[in-house]
């Protein structure tokens, strides 16, 4: 498929991994060994809870400060798709932190505390299920062997601390483009920028064998990864001085990729289909990354009228995202209706069936579709966030915030599941309710003193001794740790 664009270019959180690598650059690198052991343990100047703080702060600058895609279809896929290479990594900390960002830029990272991030436009780029996982595989790879704080303590780094301190200016300046982040370290450790370091051919190097056996282990196609290094290329070679931000911190020489094809020809040779759900995804982030509805659905039309893909249930799916989204509703349903009947009981084809009546203001039939579909898939994300929307839609302020509240449960660091439960709680008329969930909201966000304020108005609206305003009561001495912690950093 041809890819779709919109949008300004958003520079991600890679490139505040560069940033953050010259910013402690402060004497130069010791020669690295061309064959490294796994370092999958903690230890050295940066590890253990320091890793834990750097991730936290990460997650809660790019919450802030970068544009992420709020589609739980898109984030339960890349949920499932990681998770599936998970087991099959050297990882000590299983429980990772995943950012979805918004940018149609070819981009992915990781970094310490078990964060791993992705752009919306590696769904566009990897034209298959094998090449989009193996850059999973790679990122776990470095996470794995500690690629990041390896060359943070490789650099004397003194203060390895200070790290998570300047992770917020140093990504608020990758994501916005601007000198606000910049402005923010400044005073904590002087500028290097012209000692900006990405990861070494050693690490490259490893992080291509060890995602190699992560894939052939999950039971994924190792050809994968130098397929997916052969599209890097060729976008390298086409657009000239403008490599794929990926490439910027992933050097990428024809050495390397072909020392990736032999290694993965080592591996036995097996024929891996995709899942048909990759290409639903990446049907609804091309629709998601048009320029207008109205060219989405001018480009999937185009497609269809080709012989090759009158059968090519990803590109009907797009179409009918695409209409959905251009508000011909009735054409979106026939589609959809047509996919179900060969597809029953698919998750993401019900979601978006629903997610056309609730915009109809059929609301029963979707509630009908949704309930149904998590009654045989309890406790789903994207069934519960839609019928929490179908709920909000409807004027349903309870029975949304009765949802909302279970995916609380499995999702705290949800930051936009919390401020979905503020609206819902204020539709209800639980005042107490929209300020908890404010609070968190805030709290993900780094906003501490707004979620102190919150959960001080939270509390003088419960009757004193009850169980409710105790909680409170001890929500608001963890938030005054958090500001004390920061106030002295």
């Amino acid at each position: 498929m041809t890819l779709i664009r919109k949008g300004r270019r958003t520079s991600s959180p890679t490139t505040a991994v560069a940033l953050l690598i010259a910013l402690t650059a402060t004497s130069p690198l010791r020669a690295e060994p061309s064959a490294l052991p796994s370092f999958g343990g903690s230890g050295g100047l940066i590890a253990g809870q320091q890793e834990a703080s750097i991730g936290e702060q990460v997650m809660t600058s790019i919450r802030r400060s970068a544009p992420q895609v709020q589609d739980p279809l898109v984030y339960d896929y890349l949920y499932n798709v990681i998770y599936r290479l998970v087991p099959f990594a050297p990882l000590d900390n299983r429980d990772l932190k995943l950012a979805l960002i918004d940018s149609p830029a070819l981009n992915a990272f990781a970094v310490p505390g078990g964060v791993v991030g992705v752009n919306g436009g590696l769904f566009l780029n990897a034209a298959t299920e094998q090449q989009f996982a193996s850059v999973l595989a790679h990122e776990l790879a470095h996470l794995s062997q500690r690629h990041f704080a390896r060359r943070m303590e490789q650099q004397e780094t003194s203060a390895p601390l200070t790290l998570a301190g300047m992770i917020a200016g140093i990504v608020l300046s990758a994501v916005t483009q601007s000198d606000i982040g910049i402005a923010a370290i400044a005073g904590t450790q002087a500028m290097a920028i012209q000692n900006m370091l990405s990861y070494s051919r050693a690490h490259e190097q490893e992080a291509d064998r060890v995602g190699l056996e992560i894939l052939a282990n999950s039971g994924m196609d190792p050809r994968g990864m130098p397929e997916m290094f052969e599209i890097m290329m060729r976008q390298n070679r086409l657009q000239g001085n403008q490599m794929p931000e990926y490439l910027s911190t992933h050097p990428l020489t024809q050495s390397r990729v072909s020392d990736t094809q032999n290694r993965a020809e080592q591996y036995p040779s097996k024929t891996v289909q995709d899942s048909q759900e990759y290409h639903l995804m990446r049907s609804r982030l091309q629709v998601h990354y048009a320029t207008s509805p109205a060219s989405a659905v001018e480009i999937f039309e185009s497609y269809l009228n080709r012989e090759d893909a009158q059968h090519n249930d990803a590109i009907r799916y797009g179409l009918a995202v695409a209409y959905k989204e251009n508000k011909q509703l009735d054409k979106a349903e026939k589609i959809l209706q047509e996919l179900l009947s060969k597809n029953p009981g698919r998750i993401t084809l019900q979601v978006t069936l629903a997610g056309v009546y609730t915009e109809q203001k059929r609301y029963e039939e979707a509630r009908q579709i949704l309930k149904g579909a998590l009654l045989r898939n309890p406790r789903n994300y994207p069934i519960t966030w839609a019928l929490a929307g179908l709920e909000i839609a409807d004027g349903n302020g309870t029975a949304a915030a009765g949802y909302l509240k279970e995916l609380t449960r499995q999702r705290p660091s949800g930051d936009q599941i919390w401020l979905r439960l503020a609206e819902a709680e204020g539709m209800a008329r639980n005042i107490v309710g929209v300020h908890r969930a404010r609070a968190e909201y805030d709290a993900l966000r780094g906003d501490y003193r707004s979620a102190q304020r919150q959960l001080r108005q939270a509390q003088e609206k419960l009757p004193a001794g009850s169980a409710e305003r105790q909680v409170v009561s001890e929500r608001l001495s963890e938030i005054a740790s958090r500001i004390q912690q920061a106030d002295k950093s």
